[in-house]
């Protein structure tokens, strides 16, 4: 490290905490589902499927707003080795989307309904460093900057009764070494990388550095952070080096201890603005998208960390987020009885969902009707003759006339999350706006 000052080496820190932040927050979860075969959050090692065979209830605690649309299916993927081959199965007219990110949090380019179509198909995933001759039988090539990836795919389910369907299809889903495609021998396998424990109070101290230098080892640095990261070596920050932050000087070490806690408030706050407000809803997806959609916006994409990670492009999934009424009120079934009345439904290409969550957990809750979300594919809900559309919202039944369009409300606090997957292009340009969310009188 060269000599800085110690207010320098605190700027500095606070930079590249920041940039580290929602890698830091990736690198737990791939640690505790993929490395950790002791976490209770364990899945399935590098490069194997793990698929949930049932849509998320209120018996899910795992994730704060979960979604009770789609079946996951998941897979952390080690490419230093070889690529692989994604193979998927003709989905019929069924939605459903592959979405990968790499360790940096940038999406890669999709494959599913909305990009590739319906049919399928044989796609090979393939590490930075990886130069090979592409197959002729493969129907796409998408390339990481990073050699681990995450896979997050989503597959369209209409209600329990429709989840074997699903769950057939997952049957199908495959993850082929590329030597193994090719009928040709397998290389040599990569070594296992030496995985640091993960601990969530050193990530939040100046040993943030150790998870950051092993985490560059396997991604290239992008020509236009070159500069950054010539700045961020002057407090030790290397790709693939070791970091002891006990050997430090004890006044460089706090230096980067207060930086890291500045950096820290810092996304925290940005976290708590995120969103663009319309209507009394937040847009919660612009911190999410390719690398081109999110170059250089390192607080936004950390503030968007914060609140949850793997958040699709926008215009694969336009999420909302309701907490407040048409007055500014926050939304309490203990209190009202609310009214959301849609002059034309979301236009969308797949379909929408409205899901329904107790505060503070932000989790599904039991009701009568064993409905946690209400949507395009909720059997038996009524339009008005005029093609407009009222949901009712609250605790107790809105009536047996009125029943097929309730989404029930716990007795207290609550959040909606409005959900439109392939959204239409007037969602995308505002000119589709969700209507406010207004206390009912009746």
């Amino acid at each position: 490290m060269t000599t800085i000052t110690m207010q320098e080496a605190r700027s500095i820190a606070e930079e590249a905490y920041i940039f580290a932040y929602p890698m830091l927050e990736n690198y737990k979860t791939m640690y505790g589902q993929a490395v950790n075969e002791h976490s209770p959050g364990f899945q399935a090692p590098f490069n194997q499927f793990h698929h949930f065979r049932q849509l998320l209830g209120p018996e899910f605690t795992e994730v704060v707003a979960p979604n009770n649309d789609t079946l996951y299916s998941m897979a952390w993927l080690d490419l230093r080795t070889e690529p692989l081959v994604l193979s998927l199965p003709d989905f019929g007219e069924r939605y459903f989307v592959t979405h990968m990110i790499d360790l940096y949090t940038h999406n890669i380019e999709y494959i599913g309904a909305r990009t590739t179509g319906f049919q399928g198909g044989d796609f090979l995933l393939v590490g930075p460093d990886w130069n090979g001759e592409t197959p002729e039988n493969v129907d796409g090539v998408r390339r990481s900057e990073t050699q681990f990836v995450f896979i997050l795919h989503r597959t369209a389910v209409n209600g329990e009764h429709d989840a074997p369907e699903v769950i057939a299809l997952q049957e199908q889903f495959r993850l082929t070494p590329l030597s193994a495609w090719m009928g040709q021998p397998a290389p040599s396998p990569a070594p296992r990388p030496d995985f640091p424990p993960y601990d969530d109070e050193k990530a939040k101290s100046a040993e943030f550095i150790t998870y950051f230098n092993f985490l560059m080892g396997f991604a290239d640095i992008h020509p236009s952070e070159q500069a950054l990261f010539e700045k961020f070596a002057k407090i030790g920050v290397a790709p693939g080096a070791s970091f002891k932050a006990d050997a430090l000087d004890p006044t460089l070490r706090k230096a980067i201890d207060e930086g890291v806690a500045d950096g820290l408030e810092k996304i925290k706050e940005a976290s708590a603005k995120i969103g663009r407000e319309v209507n009394h809803w937040t847009l919660i997806g612009e911190g999410f998208g390719y690398r081109s959609m999110m170059q250089g916006k390192y607080l936004l994409r950390a503030a968007a960390g914060m609140r949850g990670l793997y958040g699709n492009n926008p215009e694969e999934a336009y999420n909302f987020m309701g907490m407040s009424d048409a007055d500014g009120d926050p939304l309490d079934a203990s209190q009202h009885n609310y009214l959301l009345h849609f002059d034309a439904p979301p236009p969308v290409h797949a379909f929408w969902s409205i899901s329904m969550y107790k505060l503070p957990e932000t989790l599904f809750i039991h009701n009568p009707l064993n409905r946690y979300t209400l949507g395009d594919r909720t059997p038996g809900l009524r339009y008005n003759d005029d093609g407009s559309l009222d949901v009712y919202i609250q605790h107790e039944s809105p009536g047996p006339d009125k029943e097929s369009n309730w989404l029930p409300a716990p007795d207290g606090p609550f959040m909606l999350g409005l959900r439109l997957y392939w959204p239409d292009a007037a969602i995308l340009e505002g000119r589709w706006q969700p209507a406010p969310i207004r206390k009912r009188s009746e």
